[in-house]
């Protein structure tokens, strides 16, 4: 279960470091706009049930307190609905532009999940290491 949410968080931060580097290029948008859709779709794919992904491997790891990961798990889920919401909006516009990938880029909400994702997986490798809650 470890390596699919790896996997999961594997694509979403490849997506990010596309993005950032689309965003830097200029790209006016073109038709379909293929690469930057491939990326974006992947990270679409990680973000469904991500939360609920984290939730069942934190039950699985029997990791403790079980209400604080819980509650960690809410904001996470949240989050990722969040992002996930975003990145459909820009899968949904014909051309996909540098600066409309800049302002997702620059979107709290993906953030928030990046930053979410570095802890729990910070946290997922201790626990896992250590053989002991967290």
């Amino acid at each position: 279960m470890l390596k699919q949410l790896s996997d999961r968080c594997d694509a979403i931060e490849e997506c990010y470091e596309f993005m950032l580097a689309y965003a830097g290029s200029g790209v006016p948008g073109e038709e379909g706009s293929c690469q930057i859709r491939d990326y974006l779709t992947k990270a679409a794919a990680a973000l469904e049930g991500l939360g609920g992904a984290y939730g069942d491997a934190i039950k699985l790891e029997g990791m403790q307190p079980a209400g604080q990961y819980q509650t960690f798990v809410s904001v996470l889920d949240r989050d990722a609905l969040d992002s996930l919401a975003c990145v459909e909006l820009v899968l949904a516009q014909r051309r996909i532009s540098s600066q409309l990938i800049d302002n997702l880029n620059a979107s709290i909400h993906l953030r928030a999940l990046l930053t979410d994702l570095f802890l729990i997986d910070e946290i997922l490798k201790l626990h896992h290491a250590a053989g002991t809650p967290a």
